[in-house]
């Protein structure tokens, strides 16, 4: 076996031109044989390639060129306090005792999370399938049309079932989708005063008080008994069914509302929109919840995909236009046919900056594509069956319950009881007993909120419990079938609209169906299973199977976030590890890990912030300084924190200008709160002045925020708590290997300081800490389930293999960056000539030579099978590249040339060889049926359009022409289109 290994590894070699390179090789070899380092396995170049490329930049080592790149002053002298690195085995069997500490009870406690099934043939096909975890944010909408149209369809689901037209695709969870609907409910009345049902779910409360505040949105409660309003009341937010369970008839109240101009904000249950009349039908203007119960696991409080839905104003006022969030939209390509977009980009943060109308930079765009195929899956029929079977059963228990003399507070409810129970200790007992979670509330009376895995036995059990009765379990299933289901037929709150009527919800019901439909889609989009994804900023390296395993277990999907903590061992084993972690790599003090995303990350940081000043008696601090080499996030975020912001201007290399830093710390000293600053820079640079910027903000009395989102660079070479950061939002899903799932999920946790540790998130549920603010998720750890796997990279990787995967990043961009400099104009190296993990090339000249945009670069990758990288972000007319330490140098040599032969094109346009707009750029992306077509007329062969390359023969074709943005703007249309127009 080695003698064959090593004949292998010869012949690799041959154009090698060292027998020391080749026993090299072969020494790595057989070390592989012997040791099964996972580090090896996730870093893309081979021990030859690493060299080649280090020679070909001018270095000996990794070492040599890390000690060139990063300034003296900032570097980490010693090897990090990690584990030592396992392999995949022995580290799934570590994971695997930790998950075997918690402690899965039945749970009934509710309050907007429940138990699911999950369908086996989504969790196969979507939830373990890299080809539907490794997509980007789909951007480039011609090599991203699958997802989109998935996520087309989650918006028709959500816009039938809450009767409302326009929705989005997606927010990170319930609570901050109350917030976002609070806080575009007072933009648009232009009012400040919002008014809270008292019996909404406390997460939901609790975040909506945490965002609300800094913008200055006062809280009120909601008396709808009396409905007195006045007239500086924005919204009134109500949540249907109530956190009790109560299905409260809401037709007066709505009127009510509206006579005082204020909008109506629902918070609702998607299963119970089955059987309960929608929000549209009441009248409301905006509904939002959580798609949490179509087929996503509790998880221990996430990740779940929420929505918002709103009605249809019209004019200036249209919330559609003002709506945060993703919106998915139908537009048409070039060659007449039906595309799908994102639509109203403008709204983009790094846009719009600090006039950004919400931070949300990740949505949940897997979960959301998980619920929307579990609707698919179902249908209308199956789902409605599904509700009336929970609701059937609560009857039934409700009856139960009554005839043993125990109390039901609320005589209409969908799935949820609250009893005033006979005998408490002996409830508890006995549930403690069945290993059953309730919710009890401060009046001593108990929660029972049933789900879809509720079968008859889970009543019977139920039964006992609350009576003391064995009953009999034969008998509960026919009694349950059997019973009056009071939402059905003329109860006052009942539904009578129909939903779902589409063909996409009403076909593809059977397992063969469902898969050929989830092929077809995962088929259009391009991801980590084709070709390298080279977005700067946004880290698409590896998601390694061995880390993605554990997530699917039970032991960590079957917990409700509120659940005792003494039944969550194995999670509370998972947080204490990662942070500890996550603070050694960082050198700050503390972590929370509750920001479930990176802009929610930078909105707790700088959150702290406002809070720390706020009760050190600073509150006159408002001013938050950004260079405009900063990530695009942070202006948004800074505004939705009440901070102004104040730009800092960059030097030729793309550093801070210190020189302007100075004046604006001078100028705003006394109201100077912050600096937010990208290390290194988004501009791709290590910046040498970073520990003088950080000083002199402090002189002044600011606070340093440092974005995270480029760690990925720094691990194992240099710690921001080590060179006076204060607080930094680390993207898990960037540096992490958190899947970005087609735009989600993320997780974006913060490390502090010591002293702005009682200001991390809070949570009025499960209390994480003593901590003075509050939650800023639903869930007191953000997204839990998903944590497992960076516990499992850090785990793996060890000391030596993050610093390695870092310096590879390095080398990687710098490898790309010396290719290419030839051909290209690179915008910003350091005062050495080099970048760092990412790099920016200048498109701008083409523009004027060969009247060639960015975006006709962009199109034109994808006929070579590649995704662009990012494009006019953040210098306008320009790509930024970032490569990961994950690919390997064949796949960066097969995209550097694809650039050099686009810019070998852009040159035969610019000597007149090619026509100045009928060109293969100008054309991008050629789908296959124009390349086929027997109308070819194009000045140049099909090959060059199609096949410009060798690989191109196995590459993922677009399939459709480039889209029309403009077009899907004006003709704002964000559900499935008719069924006479539908394609299948």
């Amino acid at each position: 076996m080695l003698l064959r290994c090593l004949h292998r590894a010869a012949s690799a070699s041959s154009t090698l031109h060292s027998a020391g390179q080749l026993r090299l090789f072969s020494r790595s070899a057989a070390r592989c044989i012997i040791n099964d380092d996972f580090a090896n396995r996730h870093i893309g170049p081979r021990r030859i390639d690493k060299q080649l490329m280090l020679d070909f930049i001018g270095f000996q080592t990794l070492d040599d060129m890390t000690n060139r790149n990063v300034p003296n002053l900032i570097k980490l002298d010693r090897d990090m306090d990690l584990p030592a690195p396992v392999d995949e085995n022995r580290m799934l069997k570590e994971i695997q005792e930790i998950a075997n500490m918690n402690k899965v009870y039945r749970s009934y406690i509710g309050m907007g999370y429940y138990d699911t099934i999950v369908p086996a043939v989504i969790l196969r096909n979507i939830t373990q399938n890299i080809g539907w975890i490794s997509q980007y944010t789909p951007y480039q909408a011609e090599i991203s049309q699958g997802r989109l149209e998935s996520l087309l369809n989650y918006q028709t689901m959500v816009a039938e079932l809450t009767g409302l037209p326009t929705t989005n695709a997606s927010l990170l969870d319930e609570a901050t989708a109350c917030a976002e609907a609070v806080a575009m409910a007072s933009r648009a009345a232009r009012r400040n005063t919002v008014l809270l049902d008292p019996l909404l779910h406390p997460q939901n409360r609790d975040v909506i008080r945490t965002r609300s505040d800094p913008l200055g949105i006062s809280l009120g409660e909601l008396d709808m008994d009396r409905m007195e309003l006045s007239n500086d009341v924005a919204a009134i937010v109500i949540q249907y069914p109530n956190t009790e369970g109560c299905v409260q008839s809401l037709e007066n109240i709505v009127a009510k509302a509206h006579e005082n101009k204020t909008l109506v904000i629902l918070v609702c249950d998607l299963l119970a929109l089955t059987l309960i009349k929608s929000p549209g039908d009441l009248g409301a203007d905006i509904a939002v919840g959580s798609a949490q119960r179509f087929g996503v696991p509790l998880g221990y409080g996430g990740p779940h995909a929420a929505f918002m839905a709103v009605a249809d104003h019209d004019g200036k006022k249209s919330l559609s236009r003002v709506m945060p969030g993703r919106i998915v939209g139908i537009t048409k390509g070039a060659n007449g046919e039906r595309a799908l977009r994102l639509a109203l980009q403008t709204r983009e943060q790094h846009i719009r900056r600090d006039k950004a109308t919400s931070n949300i930079c990740t949505a949940q765009a897997l979960l959301a594509n998980m619920s929307a195929m579990y609707a698919v899956y179902h249908g209308p029929k199956r789902l409605t069956e599904i509700a009336r079977t929970i609701h059937k059963s609560a009857a039934y228990l409700s009856s139960q319950l009554k005839a043993a003399g125990h109390q039901i507070i609320h005589r209409d409810y969908f799935d949820t009881l609250k009893i005033e129970v006979k005998d408490l200790n002996g409830v508890k007992k006995r549930a403690e007993e069945m290993k059953m979670n309730f919710r009890y509330f401060e009046d001593d009376t108990v929660g029972v909120a049933l789900d879809e895995t509720t079968k008859a036995e889970d009543v019977a059990d139920l039964i006992y419990v609350f009576n003391g009765v064995k009953a009999d379990v034969a008998v509960v299933e026919e009694a349950i079938f059997e019973q009056a289901s009071p939402l059905i037929g003329n109860s006052e709150h009942s539904r009578a609209s129909l939903f779902l009527e589409h063909p996409v919800f009403n076909t593809y019901h059977s397992e063969q169906q469902l898969v050929r439909y989830i092929k077809r889609l995962e088929n259009k989009d391009v991801s980590l299973v084709h070709s390298m994804i080279p977005l700067g900023s946004c880290t698409m390296k590896l998601n390694a199977s061995a880390e993605l395993i554990p997530i699917t277990w039970p032991q960590f999907n079957g917990l409700h976030p509120f659940a005792p903590l003494e039944q969550a061992a194995g999670y509370q084993k998972i947080f204490s590890d990662i942070e500890k972690w996550l603070c050694e790599i960082t050198g700050y003090d503390a972590f929370s890990l509750q920001p479930n995303s990176g802009a929610n990350g930078e909105y707790a940081g700088l959150l702290a912030i406002r809070n720390y000043h706020r009760n050190t008696g600073q509150e006159q601090r408002n001013i938050c300084l950004i260079p405009t080499s900063a990530h695009g996030t942070n202006p948004a975020s800074a505004a939705l924190a009440n901070m102004k912001v104040v730009v800092v201007d960059s030097d030729r290399h793309g550093n801070i200008s210190y020189k302007d830093l100075v004046e604006k710390c001078e100028k705003h000293s006394n109201e100077l709160a912050a600096i937010m600053i990208t290390y290194p820079s988004t501009h791709g640079v290590f910046e040498s002045s970073i520990r003088d910027v950080c000083n002199k903000v402090h002189e002044h009395g600011g606070q340093v925020y440092l974005d995270g989102a480029n760690m990925n660079a720094q691990v194992g070479l240099c710690r921001p708590g080590d060179y006076g950061s204060d607080v930094s939002h680390l993207n898990l899903h960037k540096t992490f290997c958190i899947p970005h799932g087609g735009g989600g999920p993320g997780i974006g946790p913060i490390g502090v300081k010591k002293h702005l540790a009682p200001y991390m998130p809070g949570h009025s549920i499960v209390p994480v800490a003593e901590r003075i603010s509050g939650a800023v998720a639903s869930a007191p750890w953000g997204s839990a389930s998903i944590l497992p796997i960076t516990w499992a990279y850090i785990r793996m990787m060890g000391n030596s293999g993050l610093k390695k995967a870092s310096q590879i990043a390095i080398l990687n961009a710098n490898y790309m960056m010396k290719r290419l400099e030839g051909a290209y104009r690179i915008v910003y190296k350091d005062e050495q000539g080099l970048v760092a993990h990412e790099f920016i090339i200048d498109c701008k000249p083409f523009k004027k030579t060969a009247g060639i945009e960015v975006v006709d670069i962009a199109k034109r990758l994808m006929d070579y099978g590649f995704h662009s990288p990012t494009m006019s972000w953040p210098v306008h007319d320009c790509l930024m590249i970032e490569p990961t330490e994950s690919e390997d140098k064949g796949e960066m040599d097969r995209l550097v040339d694809s650039l050099l032969a686009i810019r070998e094109e852009i040159s035969l346009i610019e000597n007149g060889t090619l026509d100045k707009q009928n060109n293969p750029l100008k054309n991008a992306p050629h789908t296959l049926a124009t390349v086929v077509s027997d109308t070819w007329n194009r000045p140049y062969p099909r090959e060059m359009a199609a096949f410009p390359k060798p690989w191109c023969y196995h590459k993922l074709w677009p399939t459709v022409g480039r889209v029309d943005d403009q077009f899907g703007d004006r003709n704002l249309v964000c559900t499935c289109p008719p069924v006479d127009q539908y394609q299948n």
